[in-house]
């Protein structure tokens, strides 16, 4: 019954009539085993033979890395000019390497002595993925796998570490470039890397398998409206409509999943804000790279070694109001934060961004109120439903769907109570039509047709936009 359901090009062809069907069938599989068992040996054979090579050019790269910190100036290192630097390295490593009696053509000496270069002054194998434009993220899942994401994509890389020791190496050397630390009484760590790149790491014997360490880089160019309408990630039509609903002061909410863009979203959100406010940006981990003149950056902190010191999203919000933002950024709402988001959107803070993990508009309502929940302040439902109500305006849901794309699959607005039930109405989705070829996604942004509550406000602000906005196709 599946074969009527399988793609013409999966269906395998009839086999010759020269001879019965089964002995047809049979001496084609006999071909098919010998061909596959002849072609799996010679391929074996050459990984293997590749698989040696690495591990001993790893392990030549290990002991020169050795040397070089046996014999240089570690004191004088930062300080010392990148040619100098490479001057010495290709030194040493050409002593190192005829006295180990290995032999290596060109490109390989000049790929060792950028390795080793690496080693010294990066963080080792990861530097090469780090500087490769394409690669959007980086996870380790230990020192034998490497994958990276591009395109949307996951891909396995044949980078890899000597072994775990040498993991945990470059693992500490990021974080104590940060100022924090992981350990096995603290075996994870949030950090950001020199060019704000987001970095995660998981050391044993919570990570069974060895060290897991992800990182996702931002580009040092932060992408702007027309690119990402470019890009087909949402429309010239909802562009009009967001650049109205941030210039007039709406309370914006970008949910979304992980890897969805929300950060990217809220980036580019922030084009529209003028630059004669003051914005205050609270981060975990400071990702946001605003345009503005007027921005007031802050970051939590996680304990010390005696565990004291720590200050987190919720204490620097507090402070934050006392710092006469004109509006706040939050990067992500996680937790018990989320009381003083509502209350600072509520109290004069028009204007206010910040995302949330959800699946959509409604979905990021109930995460709002679980979250009013569980900080512990015990409010009535259906107060916590009317805070969000009058808090938030506006809820962009961004999604990666399975062929890697970002799309803004829908604009809602939150447009007060019924009852206890907090109303929204959409105002732009993300249609989808099927699945074409190489799996992408087919689909069009449409308007739903229902005119913007906010239409009245934009008007009064300056944007009066088109009626033909919320009923005309859009893409």
């Amino acid at each position: 019954m599946f074969r009527r359901y399988q793609r013409p090009n999966d269906v395998p062809a009839p086999p010759s009539i020269d001879v019965t069907p089964k002995e047809a069938a049979f001496k084609a599989r006999q071909r098919m085993d010998k061909a596959k068992t002849q072609a799996t040996a010679e391929e074996m054979a050459e990984l293997s033979r590749d698989a040696k090579r690495q591990e001993k050019l790893i392990d030549v790269r290990m002991d020169l890395h050795k040397r070089l910190l046996e014999t240089l100036n570690l004191s004088v290192l930062d300080k010392a000019a990148e040619a100098d630097l490479r001057r010495e390295i290709g030194t040493i490593s050409r002593e190192g390497l005829r006295e180990a009696g290995v032999v290596l053509n060109n490109k390989e000496i000049e790929q060792l002595n950028q390795d080793l270069f690496d080693e010294v002054k990066g963080l080792g194998p990861l530097e090469i993925l780090l500087r490769d434009p394409t690669v959007n993220d980086i996870l380790v899942n230990g020192p034998e796998q490497v994958f990276v994401e591009r395109g949307g994509k996951l891909e396995l890389t044949n980078v890899r570490f000597k072994d775990e020791r040498h993991l945990l190496r470059v693992i500490d050397k990021i974080v104590s470039a940060v100022g924090r630390r992981v350990d096995e009484s603290h075996p994870y760590v949030d950090a950001r890397l020199a060019d704000g790149s987001r970095f995660n790491a998981m050391v044993p014997p919570c990570a069974v398998d060895g060290s897991l360490v992800s990182i996702r880089k931002f580009s040092k160019e932060k992408l702007s409206i027309d690119e990402l309408i470019d890009f087909g990630a949402f429309t010239e039509e909802m562009a009009a409509y967001l650049q109205a609903a941030v210039a007039t002061r709406l309370n914006v909410i970008v949910s979304g999943g992980t890897g969805s863009g929300k950060t990217t979203t809220l980036n580019a959100l922030s084009g529209f804000i003028d630059d004669k406010e003051r914005i205050v940006t609270i981060e975990d981990t400071a990702e946001l790279q605003l345009q503005q003149v007027h921005v007031g950056r802050m970051e939590s902190r996680p304990p010390n070694v005696e565990g004291k010191g720590a200050v987190d999203q919720r204490d620097l919000l507090r402070n934050a109001l006392r710092m006469r933002p004109d509006r706040i950024i939050v990067g992500e709402t996680r937790g018990d934060e989320v009381i003083d988001m509502l209350q600072a959107m509520n109290t004069g803070h028009d204007g206010s961004m910040t995302t949330i993990h959800a699946n959509s508009a409604r979905d990021a309502v109930s995460r709002l109120e679980n979250m009013v929940a569980m900080s512990g302040i015990e409010m009535p439902l259906k107060a916590v439903r009317s805070q969000i109500a009058s808090a938030v305006n506006v809820i962009v849901q961004v999604s990666r769907l399975q062929d890697g794309s970002r799309r803004m699959v829908s604009i809602t607005e939150v447009t007060g109570m019924e009852g206890e039930i907090i109303s929204m109405q959409e105002i732009f989705k993300f249609r989808r039509d099927g699945v074409g070829e190489d799996n992408k996604i087919i689909g069009a942004f449409t308007p739903t047709g229902l005119r913007s509550n906010y239409a009245e406000r934009f008007k009064l602000w300056g944007y009066d936009l088109p009626s033909s906005i919320y009923t005309a196709l859009a893409g």
